[in-house]
């Protein structure tokens, strides 16, 4: 559920009479991700739910059903083994910042020193930390939306290379690997998507040639 957003304000026109005190500035945006920003860091969510800054909004989901764990774990299992003797790691439950928003991707390619990237007060690191992330979709048009719209435009907004969405939802089952994100366009030049079933290889970065599977996804669902 989304529990606190907010717009850029619109200019209304007023009357005034002299003796009426001239109401104060307009805050800019700055100032209002800033109230989002501390509002968010203020929130207290029952156990197994996770608060996120996405598009100017604070999004509220609960933790992921068994197969979406299942997928996450697989892959981040493989991952390490990949990436075991490199420079970088794969990590997830912790916040990724880039300028008003503040994510918890479900699994992200890092590198292994991340002391430069923690941000100042120490609430997360910087999202030019991450080299790769990965969102596996729950169920539920909202959740859907987050992740194959909304985060696919705040990823490419903060430059991560590789964007890759697992998804269960998507005909009998896809993954979709974005590569060459454009900021100025909140979008990607590369797109290349497989149902499961068809392998799928990372093309660039430190997760360059890790292989997405059947191991990984499961089989493609059975037909609607």
């Amino acid at each position: 559920m989304t529990a606190l957003a907010h717009e850029r304000p619109e200019t209304m026109p007023e009357t005034r009479t002299e003796s009426e005190p001239t109401p104060s500035p307009t805050p800019s945006v700055p100032e209002l991700d800033e109230v989002l920003l501390q509002a968010w860091k203020a929130m207290e969510l029952p156990e197994g739910y996770r608060a996120e800054i996405i598009e100017g909004a604070i999004e509220v989901s609960p933790t992921g059903r068994y197969s979406h764990g299942q997928i996450i774990n697989l892959l981040r299992d493989d991952l390490v083994l990949f990436l075991k003797d490199g420079d970088f790691a794969a990590r997830s439950d912790f916040n990724v910042i880039h300028k008003g928003s503040a994510w918890i991707p479900d699994l992200f390619v890092v590198p292994r020193d991340t002391e430069r990237y923690v941000t100042a007060d120490g609430l997360g690191i910087s999202a030019a930390a991450v080299r790769l992330v990965v969102e596996v979709v729950s169920p539920g048009k909202r959740n859907q939306d987050r992740d194959r719209v909304k985060k696919r435009r705040e990823y490419a907004r903060a430059s991560i290379p590789v964007y890759v969405i697992i998804d269960d939802y998507d005909d009998r089952g896809t993954v979709t690997v974005l590569t060459e994100p454009r900021p100025e366009k909140a979008d990607w030049v590369g797109v290349h998507r497989v149902s499961y079933g068809t392998e799928v290889t990372i093309p660039e970065g430190p997760a360059k040639g890790f292989a997405i599977t059947e191991a990984i996804t499961g089989p493609a669902r059975p037909g609607k």
